[in-house]
This record gives C-alpha cells, sequence and structure tokens, in this order.
C-alpha cells in the first residue's frame, strides 16, 4: 500500500490532527466564536492550564487555530478557528452527531462493561 507523507490513509492523517481527548473539544468549543483562554479553559471541563497551552500551541502549529495577541495592558489574547481547522470542524458533526445518538449506549459500556456484556446477545 502506497503512502503518502507516512500516512496509511486519510483518517490516519485526520487523527494525527485530533488525537487525544482534548482537541476535538478545544476545536468544537471554537466553533461558534472567538475565545478568550479563560473561556475556553470553562468551555473545556476537566483540561488543565498545562494540558490547554499544550493543545492550543500544536493546533496552532497544524494551522486549526489561530493565535491573536492585543498589545495592551493587561495582555490580551484570543484564540479562534482558521478556515482550515473550520473545515476540519465541519468533519465532526456527523461524528458528534452519533456520539449523541449512541451516549447512553457508550455510557453504559464504559461504566460497567460487564454488566453491558451480559445483557448484549
Amino acid at each position: 500500500m502506497a503512502t503518502t507523507f507516512g500516512y496509511t490513509c486519510g483518517l490516519d492523517a485526520a487523527v494525527d490532527v485530533i488525537g487525544g481527548k482534548w482537541k476535538p473539544l478545544i476545536l468544537w468549543a471554537l466553533h461558534l466564536d472567538t475565545r478568550r483562554f479563560g473561556e475556553l479553559r470553562r468551555d473545556v471541563p476537566g483540561v488543565s492550564e498545562k494540558m490547554l497551552i499544550q493543545q492550543l500551541r500544536e493546533m496552532e502549529g497544524d494551522g486549526i487555530v489561530h493565535r491573536e495577541v492585543y498589545r495592551e495592558v493587561p495582555p490580551k489574547v484570543e484564540y479562534s478557528l482558521t478556515e482550515f481547522g473550520e473545515s476540519l470542524n465541519r468533519a465532526l458533526i456527523p461524528l458528534s452527531e452519533w456520539g449523541e445518538q449512541h451516549m447512553e449506549r457508550i455510557g453504559a459500556v464504559h461504566r460497567c462493561p460487564e454488566d453491558y456484556a451480559a445483557r448484549t446477545p
């Protein structure tokens, strides 16, 4: 099988950009509007400040997120999706819809896999 830039398929390349727990959630938080760092911390519950900084830097490096620094006191930094990031976010909509439809089942399996396996034919 031929590869392009070391990827075996398009999904492999996409997962390289959005891999991990936090990047898709950050993308989703940015899909409506520009956000400041503190807003993103609130919009993505559970993410540590260190992890959010790391993920935002990686996403900026991948061209997914734009970081705008305003030279004022106190300094103001805003994050928004680039056009490339918006296209990735649109690609995640069907996955989000699938998750919504199956959230109860996924939660049951992950909370108590033994009980779920016993009920599933």
